[in-house]
C-alpha cells in the first residue's frame, strides 16, 4: 500500500494569530518580536517582500519596512491557539504528529480506500479555519519530505499534490535549501561545489556525498530522490522535566548549593532548547536532614534561557530556605511545556545574547552538556 502523509503548516502563525485579536493588521506589515535589540520571532508577508525574515535584527528588519508595526509577541496565547488546532486535526485523523506549535504530519495511508485522501485532508484544513480562524496550507505525497517541501511551496493558504510518479520533476528544480536537513553551512558547502538544485544533489553519488558530508550523505541522496521512510509519530505533550540531587552529607553551604542549582538549571535549559521546549512554570524543591520535604513554584513568560530560569531558580529558593537547616535534597522542575517553539525567547532577548546561546548549544552537542557553562556552576 502506499502511503499518504500529509503536511500542514499555519500561515505566518504568530502574526495570524494577532490578526484574529485585532483586524486592523489584516494586509498591513506586521513583525513579531522583542524590542530594538531583539530579532524578528514572525513577520507577514507583506513585509518579507521587502527581505524582512525570522531571526533578523528588528533594528534591521524596521530598516528594511519602516512601515512595520512591531508586537510583543504572547507565546501563552500562541500556544492556546495551537493547541485548539490540535484538537480540530486530532478528531479527524486516524495518525497525528505534531511537529511543533504551527506544523503537523498526517499519515492518511489507507484513506482512499474509503475517502480520496486530497479531498479529505482539504476539509480537514477547512475545519481548522472554520473552528479558528487561521489561514493553513497543506501539500499531500508518499513521505514526510516531499510533503514539507511541497507545503513551502504551496503557500499562502496552498493545497498541493505530488503523485509518486511526479516527486522527482516536482523536486529537481528546487534548490537543495528546500530539503528540511540541509542548513547554512551545508548549502554553502555545495554551493562551492556547483551544486545549487536538488536535481544536481541526485545525480551526484551516494558515495561522494558520504564522503562530503559523513554519514548523512546518503541520507540526504535519499531526500534528493523523494526517499522518507520516516515514520509518523502519533502526537503526545511531555508534562514536565527536573532532576535532583542528593547530598553525600547534609549541607548548609548556601553558595555551594546555589552553584549546584545553576548547573541543574544550564543542563535542564540545554535538554529544553535540544528537544525544542518551552516552559512557564519553575519549582524548586527542597528536602531537610529531618525529611520534611517543601516546595514552591512560580510562572513565568515561555522560555528555555538559562538567564532567566537561572533567575526563578535562585529566587523560589531564597523565598523556599527559611529554617536555615540543614539539607540533604535539592530538586529543580520545570512544566508548563510547550513543544516546538523557538529555541529561544525570541520576545525578550536580544540578538546578542541569541547568538551567545546558540554558539554555547553548538559547542555542547560537539563537546558534551558539561564542556561549557556559567561559572556559578562549576563551584561545587
Amino acid at each position: 500500500m502506499e502511503r499518504a502523509i500529509a503536511h500542514m503548516d499555519l500561515d505566518t502563525f504568530f502574526v495570524s494569530c494577532e490578526r484574529l485579536r485585532d483586524s486592523v493588521l489584516e494586509n498591513q506589515p506586521v513583525i513579531i518580536g522583542g524590542g530594538d535589540r531583539g530579532v524578528v520571532a514572525s513577520c507577514s508577508y507583506e513585509t518579507r517582500k521587502f527581505g524582512v525574515r525570522s531571526a533578523m535584527p528588528i533594528k534591521m528588519a524596521l530598516r528594511l519596512c519602516p512601515e512595520a508595526k512591531v508586537i510583543k509577541g504572547d507565546m501563552q496565547y500562541y500556544s492556546n491557539m495551537s493547541h485548539l488546532v490540535t484538537e480540530v486535526i486530532q478528531e479527524k485523523v486516524p495518525v497525528l504528529e505534531k511537529a511543533s506549535i504551527d506544523e503537523f504530519y498526517l499519515d492518511l495511508s489507507g484513506m482512499d480506500r474509503f475517502f480520496g485522501c486530497f479531498q479529505w485532508t482539504n476539509e480537514i484544513v477547512g475545519a481548522v479555519t472554520k473552528n479558528t480562524g487561521l489561514p493553513i496550507s497543506f501539500a499531500l505525497s508518499t513521505n514526510k519530505t516531499v510533503s514539507k517541501i511541497g507545503t513551502g511551496e504551496s503557500k499562502p493558504t496552498g493545497r498541493l499534490e505530488v503523485r509518486a510518479p511526479h516527486i522527482q520533476n516536482f523536486l529537481n528544480p528546487l534548490s537543495i535549501k528546500k530539503i528540511p536537513m540541509v542548513g547554512t553551512e551545508t548549502f554553502n558547502l555545495f554551493s562551492r561545489l556547483g551544486v545549487k538544485t536538488i536535481q544536481t544533489l541526485s545525480e551526484m553519488p551516494v558515495e561522494v556525498l558520504d564522503q562530503l558530508i559523513g554519514k548523512n550523505g546518503t541520507v540526504l541522496w535519499k531526500k534528493a530522490h523523494g526517499i522518507d521512510d520516516t515514520p509518523v509519530v502519533p502526537y503526545s505533550e511531555r508534562k514536565s522535566i527536573s532532576t535532583e540531587d542528593t547530598f553525600s552529607e547534609d549541607t548548609i553551604d548556601v553558595l555551594q548549593i546555589r552553584s549546584i542549582l545553576s548547573g541543574m538549571v544550564e543542563k535542564l535549559a540545554f535538554q529544553l532548547r535540544q528537544e525544542k521546549w518551552l516552559t512557564s512554570t519553575v519549582t524548586v524543591k527542597i528536602r531537610y536532614s529531618n525529611f520534611d520535604t517543601e516546595t514552591k513554584q512560580c510562572r513565568i513568560p515561555y522560555t528555555s534561557a538559562d538567564h532567566t530560569l537561572l533567575r526563578a531558580v535562585l529566587d523560589l529558593f531564597n523565598k523556599l530556605y527559611t529554617r536555615r537547616m540543614r539539607i540533604r535534597l535539592i530538586g529543580v522542575r520545570f512544566t508548563g511545556l510547550v513543544h516546538g517553539c523557538h529555541q529561544m525567547d525570541l520576545f525578550e532577548d536580544t540578538e546578542e545574547l541569541i547568538s551567545l546561546y546558540q554558539t554555547m548549544d553548538r559547542i555542547k552537542n560537539r563537546f558534551g552538556a558539561s564542556s561549557v557553562g556559567r561559572a556559578s556552576g562549576f563551584l561545587k
